[in-house]
């Protein structure tokens, strides 16, 4: 992931979020784990309810069953009350079934209880099977106190599943009772073996040795249960433990487990049936209420952990809030801050900066601290940044306003050299005229007049030097001047000027305001033809009326242009850049561009049929009139040689002389 080209918005937020989110996900695990045990505690009463009351109703129902499916094994008639106890079990066991199908046990219990109650359920489906067998005598005494109590043992199975409240101590006191159920259970298979025993007048092979067990066991399981109940429950069993029943029964226990060689129960049945059934009942009234005790006891611890839950909750939901509120106030700050510098910065780059640098090369006066005022961010890294910019704009303008003298400084000095190169080209070119005039030999004259020619050229790289000044060249004419006057004189600064035809050119004048600077235009055109072009090809020159101005054409046979070239040469002629010293290579296109916007003519280069470049020049028609008179004749002319049109004049006769001397 690249997040180097975020914005900084988009990084800002990033920073925020994900602490945000890592805390609100702190803050939400947390609340899962103290909301889970709460509601573990709160469904204590529903699982005893649904599951641990009828459960256990389900119990005391099989063990009396139990007991009396021994006895009718035992002897040889059916028992009436055994029909009945079948009874009092079904409905037990369908009432059992009711509130385990139900959504309240079933949305409280986990997986692992569930497994448990599906197993308790699948083990008392096996109970009409099991009653047949009794029925049929297809099972001994042994065998139906295993069928009961493996449905019973699945039972107790299911309690210790419901043993998952996250108090140690209610927990602790939980298993503790189901141990106690548990040990009631022993006393149950005990009392089934016996009544067994009692009916059948002796003991089945292994039966005393299996009461000895559970007699041991259910001991053992009591003491251990006993010991893990609060001090209030020990003691209340403690009292019933020392009640006539209690005391009674544990005597005739006592009596059953010394050996036996006889065979024959050793108690009176009457007696262990009286005490059994009461002490049976004592534990099971015993073991409801702590059950019940328990479950009053979890109720409050829940509703105190649900309201810490609260408390934390709502803390912890306000420092997120608080923390968002934070973030996002930090953040929006730095952003508008930064956001600030960088609309300062591309105000400074894109807009103050070229405004200032054009106003002063239109010669305004800019004041540095006014155009870059200070920016102020605060007194931190990101106001440090604001200062540092501040000195980085200043130090821009005014290396703007000192780039813009300096500039103003140089075309001061071109000027000032190009004027005095100027005087001194007009008075050689006012000396040239007069000995052009008294000279009468024919080969002197065309000497002087090569002499004339370079001394024309030499003025025309002098006017460069003062439109790179950015002034005019201020050679002018008071009368129009017919355009092909004006394009000879063009020909005449030209170095290569004998290259150069002039075809066809529709009669037409030019006002003299705009004389000099086009004739300048034109020569700038011209040499750059002569120059890109072979030696031995022809530069043609052409103009016609058009309708919105007057056309030129200004042809060459060269090498051409590639198109990046000429759409790149045609957008400086149309725009009239300011001067870059970098691209001196094409200095005349821009004098021409410069000369062409004094005037609103228009230049633009294009592809020739021949392979060159055609430059065509369009002089607007405000400037454009009737074709003048002709003027004097050269040779008859004064010495007034100041005047330009006799410059023009000189220079069609020069052409005729040295056609003549060829």
């Amino acid at each position: 992931m690249k997040t180097r080209d975020w914005p900084i918005r988009s990084k800002l937020t990033a920073l925020v979020v994900a602490p945000v989110t890592a805390l609100l996900a702190l803050w939400i695990f947390a609340t899962t784990l103290t909301f889970g045990p709460a509601l573990n505690l709160l469904s204590a009463r529903t699982l005893l309810y649904d599951l641990g009351r009828p459960g256990e109703t389900v119990v005391t129902e099989l063990q009396r069953e139990r007991r009396l499916s021994v006895v009718q094994l035992a002897g040889n008639t059916e028992l009436p009350a055994l029909a009945e106890q079948r009874g009092r079990t079904d409905r037990a066991v369908a009432e059992l079934r009711r509130r385990v199908d139900g959504e309240p046990l079933r949305d409280a219990a986990d997986d692992l209880l569930e497994t448990r109650v599906d197993q308790l359920v699948t083990a008392l489906s096996a109970l009409p099977n099991g009653r047949k067998f009794i029925d049929e005598r297809k099972v001994d005494r042994a065998g139906a106190i295993g069928l009961y109590s493996g449905m019973v043992s699945a039972a107790f199975q299911a309690f210790a599943g419901m043993a998952t409240l996250t108090d140690p101590d209610l927990n602790r006191q939980a298993l503790a009772l189901t141990a106690l159920g548990r040990s009631r259970e022993l006393l149950g298979q005990s009392d089934a073996l016996l009544a067994g025993a009692l009916t059948a007048g002796r003991f089945a092979e292994g039966e005393h040795t299996q009461l000895v067990q559970a007699i041991g066991n259910q001991r053992w399981l009591t003491e251990s249960a006993v010991a893990d109940l609060p001090e209030s429950s020990r003691v209340a069993y403690q009292r019933l433990t020392e009640s006539e029943a209690f005391t009674r029964l544990r005597s005739m226990q006592d009596a059953l487990v010394v050996p036996n060689r006889s065979g024959r129960p050793t108690v009176d049945a009457a007696a262990w049936q009286a005490s059994q059934d009461t002490v049976q009942q004592q534990l099971r009234d015993f073991e409801l209420s702590e059950a019940d005790a328990l479950t009053d006891r979890s109720v409050p611890m829940a509703v105190r952990i649900l309201v810490r839950l609260a408390a934390a909750g709502v803390l912890g939901l306000v420092a997120v809030v608080v923390s968002v509120l934070v973030a996002l106030r930090v953040g929006r700050t730095l952003v508008r801050r930064l956001s600030g510098v960088r609309t300062a910065a591309l105000e400074l780059a894109e807009h103050r900066l070229p405004d200032v640098v054009a106003r002063l090369r239109r010669g305004e006066q800019v004041d540095v601290a006014r155009e870059a005022p200070p920016l102020e961010y605060g007194h931190d890294e990101i106001g440090e940044v604001g200062r540092a910019f501040t000195e980085v704009q200043r130090t821009a303008v005014q290396a703007a306003v000192d780039e813009v003298t300096l500039r103003r400084g140089l075309n001061e000095v071109f000027l000032n050299i190009a004027r005095r190169s100027q005087s001194l080209v007009h008075r050689q070119l006012h000396l040239l005229d007069r000995m052009e005039r008294r000279s009468e030999d024919p080969d002197e004259l065309a000497e002087l007049f090569r002499v004339d020619h370079l001394a024309t050229r030499l003025r025309r790289h002098a006017e460069d030097l003062v439109i790179l000044a950015g002034s005019a060249p201020g050679r002018g004419w008071r009368n129009p001047v017919a355009m092909v006057d004006l394009i000879r004189g063009a020909i005449s600064e030209v170095e290569a000027y004998e290259r150069v035809d002039v075809k066809a050119v529709h009669p037409a004048g030019v006002l003299g305001r705009s004389v000099g600077d086009i004739i300048h235009l034109l020569a700038e055109l011209v040499e750059n033809a002569t120059a890109f072009s072979p030696p031995d090809t022809r530069v043609t020159v052409t103009g016609a009326q058009v309708a919105n101005g007057y056309a030129l054409e200004i042809t060459d046979q060269g090498l051409g242009m590639s198109d990046a070239a000429l759409e790149t040469a045609n957008t400086r002629l149309a725009s009239s850049p300011e001067f870059d010293p970098a691209q001196s290579a094409r200095l005349g296109l821009f004098v021409v561009a410069r000369l062409a916007a004094r005037h609103g003519v228009r230049v633009r280069l294009r592809p020739s049929g021949k392979g060159g470049v055609t430059a065509v020049v369009l002089v607007p028609g405000d400037l454009v009139t009737t074709e003048p008179p002709a003027g004097p004749d050269p040779a008859t002319l004064g010495t007034a040689s100041a005047d330009p049109s006799r410059r023009l004049a000189r220079t069609a006769r020069r052409a005729g002389l040295e056609c003549r001397h060829h």
